[in-house]
């Protein structure tokens, strides 16, 4: 896969100005590391964020930008910051980098951190020292070897150049970081799950509040952050608020750039930076370069699997949460899935509900049972042996196990691609009907766990 397409036809020139992620990448697609970063500008904002500016300084920067989520929740990175006890005498303290990308067509944290690791450890070191932190880890999703060979080099040059350790740049600030891999589990993208993983436990997600801003690793204050959502932080301190706001297309309510792509049956798949705002129609046609010859776009997914499919006539949706709301679903990891018209649409939803049916953590009975329950109606519609109301039941599974109905939001996310599939292409479900069925009352056929 290429991870390095970030122009239609090469025509964009990314900047500085521009392109504040991706503009050190090497056309070589080769990682960058210490002395080539250092020559391109890296860790100046380190540098300015320990020499000029106050921890709390940092913070309000950070929130002034605008800067949210990069890993589909969105949730303002500088208001979680300020959750985080402002107690002094709390002297153990995390920061966690969530790089457990397990969400299906998403692959932009890899590409940073394959290519550009010193950029998230900078980005690490700068939200360490606001948040008081004195030890990081970066769990890291355990397929990704090459970005976990590549991170460990660049954290052993790191301390080796005096930016991690002890008193880093003489500041008498202390900050370790240690890049953990995981065993490959989805529901460690939930950051609870993520905690208890990293503790040894079993990866279940936690009850909040207590949420990890208060009781996080081993009990102690914690805050997590997406990979790529880190790497926005050494350039809003480098270049400032009123810059880093002025990257996003009028009319988005959401602040920079965002890394975004597209898969599936397109001329041109990859992974580019661009302002929100830009339309769905500007990256599927502009840059992925639209469907292959022969094949046409029947619907596509703006985020990752666990977002809502839209038709071809959402494509005008500025791409920013706000955007992608108003066309029915959300905005999720930016990275977009075109399914071509020769896809059954039953087959395409039975093999993700498997996927989110076995990376459920059965911690709850909606999940736990609601999502095999699922895979046993749509494997019987995809073999013509559906019965009548099996449609009827699997919307009111999308009810049963929609937001707030489950204890996290793993099964809110499995369900909404099921609701919105057969919101738009329900005639292709009730050819899998059996025509002598009887009638069976929503919610009453059984599930047979296993079967």
């Amino acid at each position: 896969m290429t991870l390095t397409s970030f122009g239609p036809a090469n025509r964009i020139k990314r900047s500085a100005e521009t392109h504040p992620l991706t503009w050190r990448l090497r056309d070589d697609g080769e990682a960058v590391w210490l002395d080539e970063y250092q020559a391109k500008n890296g860790y100046a904002a380190a540098r300015k964020a320990f020499a000029d500016m106050a921890q709390d300084d940092i913070v309000q920067t950070v929130k002034d930008a605008g800067l949210k989520g990069r890993g589909g929740a969105g949730f303002p990175t500088g208001v979680k910051w300020g959750l985080m006890p402002k107690d002094e005498s709390i002297n153990i303290r995390y920061l966690l980098c969530n790089a457990d990308e397990m969400e299906p067509n998403t692959w932009k944290d890899r590409m940073l951190m394959e290519q550009l690791p010193h950029l998230l450890i900078e980005g690490m070191l700068i939200s360490a020292r606001a948040l008081k932190t004195y030890r990081g880890y970066i769990f890291l999703r355990g397929e990704y070897t090459t970005a976990a060979k590549h991170l460990t080099r660049a954290v052993e040059e790191a301390k080796a150049a005096g930016l991690l350790g002890k008193n880093i740049l003489g500041s008498g600030f202390d900050f370790e970081l240690f890049v953990h891999t995981g065993a490959g589990r989805y529901i460690c993208g939930e950051e609870t799950a993520l905690i208890n993983s990293l503790e040894g436990r079993r990866a279940n997600p936690r009850s909040k509040p207590p949420f990890p801003a208060a009781v996080g690793v081993w009990g102690k204050p914690t805050c997590v952050n997406n990979v790529e959502t880190l790497c926005n932080v050494p350039a809003i301190i480098a270049d400032g608020v009123d810059w880093y706001k002025s990257l996003a297309r009028e009319g988005s309510e959401d602040m920079g750039t965002k890394l975004m792509g597209f898969s599936g049956k397109v001329k041109n798949p990859g992974l580019w930076e661009l302002p929100f705002g830009v339309t769905g129609r500007e990256l599927f046609e502009d840059y992925a370069g639209g469907m292959r010859d022969g094949f046409k776009l029947k619907c596509w997914q703006p985020g990752g699997a666990g977002t809502g499919f839209l038709l071809p006539e959402h494509l005008d949706a500025q791409m920013y949460a706000g955007g992608i709301a108003k066309v029915g679903t959300r905005m999720g990891t930016g990275l977009a899935m075109a399914v071509d018209d020769s896809v059954n649409m039953v087959s395409l939803l039975r093999n993700m509900e498997e996927f989110f049916s076995r990376e459920s953590c059965g911690f709850c009975t909606p999940c736990r049972d609601g999502l095999p329950w699922s895979v046993k109606l749509l494997r019987a519609i995809e073999n013509g042996e559906g019965q009548a109301g099996d449609i009827e039941t699997l919307l009111g599974l999308v009810g049963f196990l929609g937001p707030g109905k489950t204890f996290c939001a793993h099964a809110p996310g499995a369900v909404e691609p099921l609701g919105s599939a057969i919101k738009y292409f329900r005639s292709e479900f009730e050819a899998g009907i059996a025509p002598t069925s009887a009638a069976v009352p929503p919610l009453a056929r059984p599930i047979v766990v296993g079967a």
